[in-house]
Order: structure tokens, then sequence, then C-alpha cells
């Protein structure tokens, strides 16, 4: 309750989000650990003069809403929306009692509970409020017909925002007027102003966007790390990052045993969770006996990619006591850069001895540490 009136939430989460372009709608997509909807909806869930949500969804989408939802106490209601974000909105208005109705957007998550209580407490006072923020950048309007253009005076524009507040019986007759004469407005405020109730501005925040295109979120930056070792033997080739050594001895192993590979598919796998490379390519099974770990770099890849991951960049140690391998060091880099699709300045490979101390040192084996940086959108 907000100084005796009910407080109805509605948030709507009905949106394709088909300008996001990707397979799940945006408001779904994760944001540190949350979906986008989650976080859309603690601020409103948290706060005390809120006394219930109603959340709206595509039908495709319903059970998973819910699942989504299940955390928050003061979410009651799961409601089918319609062909559009009007539509939606209106179904949800049918089973909203008297008091104050906020309308936001699922796709708005980092609204807060500073910003909500503005428009509360404005939608009290007036009836009708919007959170909004004055625009940064000049703006000119176009003639449609003449192609000409003017400068708007930029100190009286503002940008819109949610949530949007209304006294119940304002907000219901605004949407049955324009049902009655066919008309869509952009957001509810529109629709308020046009059935003749003034619409206060509040101040919202410049970090309050809507989540609408790839660019709006958040860029994820994880750091992986890796580290290998193989036992030097003889009647074995020595293969470094693909690279076919020429060396009395070579590294044991099921695979090929490209110890630097590994330890980057371990960095790699690492970073995104998801586990190592003997989870994925078991030594004990006979697909991968000989196997290239370069073919495996490429499988290790594909999963990254499954997952919205982009790799930043890569940095490669190989601790060898011998062969030199600084000859070799530039392919190297033109085999990983090729396999993973970076360009050669983003991948780094050292060689390093360890002065002779260490397994290392006493050319018993070769180690390697990999450390990378894994980025998704």
């Amino acid at each position: 309750m907000y100084k005796g009136k009910k407080v109805t939430v509605i948030i709507t989460a009905a949106g394709k989000g088909s300008r996001m372009g990707t397979e799940l709608p945006k408001q779904f997509l994760d944001l540190g650990g949350l979906a986008v909807l989650q976080r859309a909806v603690a601020p409103f869930d948290m706060l005390e003069e809120t006394d219930e949500i109603f959340v709206v969804g595509q039908s495709p989408y319903l059970d998973l809403i819910r699942q989504l939802c299940s955390p928050f106490k003061k979410v009651s209601r799961i409601i089918k929306g319609g062909l559009q974000r009007q539509d939606s909105v209106s179904n949800a208005l049918g089973h909203v009692d008297d008091g104050i109705v906020l309308i936001h957007d699922g796709a708005r998550p980092y609204v807060t509970g500073e910003i909500i209580t503005k428009v509360l407490e404005e939608t009290w006072k007036s009836g009708a409020a919007t959170a909004a923020m004055p625009v940064k950048d000049t703006v000119r309007q176009k003639d449609s017909h003449t192609g000409q253009s003017m400068t708007l005076d930029r100190k009286t524009l503002y940008n819109v925002q949610t949530p949007q507040g209304f006294n119940t019986e304002i907000i219901k007759k605004a949407f049955a007027r324009a049902a009655e004469e066919g008309f869509v407005g952009t957001d509810d405020a529109v629709l308020a102003e046009r059935a003749g109730y003034p619409v206060v501005l509040t101040e919202g925040s410049y970090a309050n966007i809507k989540i609408t295109t790839r660019e709006d979120m958040p860029v994820e930056n994880r750091v992986g790390t890796g580290f290998d070792v193989h036992c030097l033997t003889e009647g074995r080739k020595l293969i470094l990052c693909g690279v076919d050594i020429p060396y009395g001895k070579g590294l044991s192993g099921h695979s090929d045993a490209d110890v630097a590979i590994h330890a980057l598919m371990d960095a790699l796998l690492g970073a995104a969770a998801l586990g190592d490379i003997g989870r994925h390519f078991p030594d004990t099974d006979p697909a991968y006996k000989g196997i290239s770990s370069i073919k495996l770099l490429s499988q290790v890849c594909r999963m990254l990619r499954e997952k919205g991951f982009g790799i930043g960049n890569i940095d490669v140690t190989i601790m060898a006591q011998k062969p030199k391998l600084m000859p070799y060091i530039q392919e190297m880099i033109k085999n990983v850069a090729e396999v993973t699709g970076l360009a050669q300045d983003t991948v780094s490979i050292k060689a390093t001895t360890t002065e002779k101390l260490g397994f290392v040192g006493r050319e018993e084996g070769i180690a390697a540490e990999a450390v990378c940086i894994l980025t998704r959108c």
C-alpha cells in the first residue's frame, strides 16, 4: 500500500526481441547470473509499498516466466500477452483492482527503488507520472515531405522510461478510449495523455536503459587458466601448437600430446565453466587415440560459440629445457590464430627454460601454462 492505495505492478515480458538477434527473447537472456526479467522484477518485489506483481508473457514462455519469477513473493499472476504491447498491458489491466498501477518494461533491468518511489509519489499526487531523463544529444526533426530538417530545443526534450504510474481508473479509461478508436501508442503515457490526463515527468536515470539490441547488453569478461605436463619419451613426435618440431624425443600421451594446446583448451573451457579436456576428450576413448590436438581445439571453439562466447586474447607459455623453440613460435601463433579465428596479434606464445631446475630442467618433460579472456554480450 502507498498512502492508503493498493499498488499493482505490471511487468511486460511478451516481446519477441527480434532486434536483439538472439534465439531467446531479450528479457530471458542472462545478465550477470540473473535473467534480464528477474532484474526488472526484483526492485518492485523488494519495495515495501508494492502489493502485487503481474507479469505478462507469450504462450511459449509462460512456464519459463513462472520458473524465473518463483523466487519473488509478490508475483501473483502470470498473464498471457497479446499481439502488441498495448494488448498485453490491456490483458493485465483486466485483473487490476482500484488503486495505483505501475507499468514497467521487463527488458529494463536497471530500475531502482528510488526511481520507482519517485514515480509512485507523483502518481499519488497527480494521477499519472513517468520516469524520464533529459536528452543528451542535439535532436533534429526531419520533414517527411520536403526532406528538410530543423533543430529542436534540447532543453525541452526528454527520453521517456518506465515505470509509468497511473491511477487505475485513469489508465483503464485511457486504454478503453484507445481501443474504441483503434489507436496504438508507443507507451502507456501516450494513451493517458491522449485521453486528456496530463502526465508528470519524474527523474529516472541514464542507467535505466531498455535492452533492445546486443549493444545494450554489457560485455561479460571471463578469465581462464590452464596448465598441463607431459613426459618426454623416445619414439614419439614432438608436437607443440600443431607444429612438428625435429627432436629426438616426443611427448607421451593418448592423443598427439600437444601440451601447449592442452593447456590452452583447459583455459578456454575453464573460463566458460565447461569443465576440462578430460571431461570432453577422455584418454579412455579410442576415438581420440593419436588425434591432433589442433582438431580438439577446434571442437572447443565450437562449444564456446554455442555458449555465446568469443575469445578476446590468448597467452601461452611453454616450459622446455630443450629443444630451442624460438624458430617455431611464429608458426605456432599462426596455427592457433587460424583455429580460434583470432588475429595473430591477439595470440601470444612464449617459450622459456627452467634454468635446469625440476623435471623440465632435467629434460624429463615439457609443461605449458595458458591464460585467456572470453567475452560474451
